[in-house]
């Protein structure tokens, strides 16, 4: 009977050690997963602009928030008219109106979710963390482009706008910290 006891522990005991490796990885694969596939309306990373221009116009709105980071965060211009494949780039505006130098993170989504899988970024500001000085206002840029591919799915087929919206956060630990961010003098920093 012991040995049996012992079995049905040892199984319990794995099982457990099972599950919480499988919640450690669960939001890692569950974010590769959303990027690979655009699930959740996470936009794409494209390593080169779109091959093709249809003319089918899509509009691109842009939306900018914060949260628990004193920041001002909003969008040079609210919305944009292009073909799909062709690329644009537009810019935020970021002002720390703290008391503290702060670095930030942010997240970002398209709206329709669907709409994910084919709204492809070249660059963007939300690729790394961004540090400000206290009072220091800066411009972030993103390149991107809406695949025509978009045209054949027939989810789509209606849609005439996308909503690109950026929410930033505080980062508790930057990767470098900011004491050690020292440019080189007429290097060119790169948002």
């Amino acid at each position: 009977m012991a040995n049996s006891n012992r079995k049905v522990a040892f199984a319990c005991a794995g099982m457990f050690g099972l599950m919480v490796g499988a919640s450690y990885a669960a939001v890692p694969l569950y974010d590769l997963f959303c990027r690979v596939t655009g699930f959740g309306g996470t936009p794409q990373i494209a390593e080169s602009e779109s091959n093709m221009v249809i003319d089918r116009v899509i509009t691109v709105r842009f939306d900018g928030n914060v949260n628990q980071l004193p920041w001002k965060f909003k969008p040079e211009q609210r919305s944009v008219s292009l073909k799909m494949g062709e690329s644009a780039q537009l810019a935020y505006v970021a002002t720390n109106v703290g008391d503290n130098i702060t670095v930030g993170t942010s997240t970002f989504n398209v709206w329709p979710p669907a709409a994910g899988a084919y709204f492809n970024k070249l660059d963007c500001f939300c690729f790394t963390e961004q540090p400000l000085e206290v009072g220091e206002t800066v411009e972030m840029p993103v390149v991107f482009f809406v695949d025509p591919e978009m045209d054949k799915d027939p989810e789509l087929k209606h849609v005439k706008e996308i909503t690109l919206s950026y929410t930033f956060f505080p980062v508790e630990e930057p990767e470098q910290p900011v004491a050690a961010r020292v440019e080189a003098p007429g290097a060119e920093t790169k948002l």
